[in-house]
């Protein structure tokens, strides 16, 4: 199995089913007023597309190049950017997309909660605690544990987002776990499923001395739904904290911080002299 069947096989058509059927709003009633307030889901997406871009290229491509996993050479295109094949990016962005619109539709289902008085200690400790862990899985690939370097990037690349995440709005995130339940789960269960086929077929590969060992029916490595459950919880708090409208005052209040300390701010006026 090549990289680009799995994507055209796997990835793209529930891809096509989401991008056809979730902005149905748009479609039925483009009105300019309506079509601002209906629009900040789909720019919200578009902009973690971006993110996941630059984010998470220099990441992958320290991977492949230190062999935590590769790609056959019949397997791919062969088309590279750096060390990654050109599908691997295609991923980047259907995964985001897809997870991104599967939330903006879980959101209709699931009406927004609202946080407790206790915000502040809620984004404290969880913010501890997303830390400690990811000091614990720097510690690990510093300290060169073979058996946990794919663990520990995985870790170290995903905590630093959801710690800022965490800091900015976790008591929102968790007022509104049913929706960040229904937006993780389906996906992360679908794509361990593309996986462990993609694996099992010989898509792409792990380098066995750089992973725990621990493998879901002897082929999907734990690791792998470390990544995909991460990833997915990414999306879905960023989708959730952006549109959440208790949200707006913080990040105006952040903004405004940014500001009286000369800080530039990007869609907005910088700060300072």
């Amino acid at each position: 199995m090549t990289y680009l069947q799995v994507l055209l096989a796997f990835v793209l058509p529930p891809l096509i089913v989401l991008a056809l059927f979730v902005p149905r709003d748009l479609w039925r009633r483009w009105r300019p007023r309506a079509a601002r307030v209906e629009l900040a889901p789909y720019l919200t997406v578009l902009a973690l597309v971006l993110v996941a871009l630059l984010y998470t290229t220099p990441w992958d491509n320290y991977l492949v190049a230190t062999g935590v996993w590769w790609y056959s050479a019949d397997r791919v295109l062969g088309v590279r950017i750096g060390w990654v094949p050109l599908e691997e990016y295609c991923f980047f962005v259907m995964q985001t997309v897809a997870v991104g619109l599967w939330t903006v539709l879980m959101r209709r289902h699931f009406p927004a909660g609202r946080p407790s008085g206790a915000g502040a200690p809620i984004r404290v400790w969880t913010s501890i605690v997303s830390a400690l862990v990811w000091i614990g899985s720097m510690a690990v690939w510093l300290l060169g544990w073979p058996p946990g370097t794919y663990l520990a990037l995985i870790l170290a690349w995903s905590l630093p987002p959801i710690l800022i995440q965490a800091a900015f709005g976790a008591d929102l995130l968790w007022a509104n776990r049913r929706l960040i339940l229904a937006a993780v789960a389906p996906p992360t269960l679908y794509l361990w499923l593309v996986d462990f086929v993609a694996i099992r077929g010989g898509a792409w590969m792990m380098d066995p001395p750089q992973t725990l060992g621990i493998e879901l029916a002897g082929v999907l490595p734990v690791e792998e739904m470390v990544f995909f459950t991460m990833t997915n919880i990414l999306i879905a708090f960023g989708i959730t904290l952006v549109l959440c409208p208790e949200g707006r005052p913080r990040a105006c209040q952040l903004a405004d911080w940014m500001r009286s300390r000369g800080i530039a701010i990007v869609g907005g006026q910088p700060g300072g002299a």
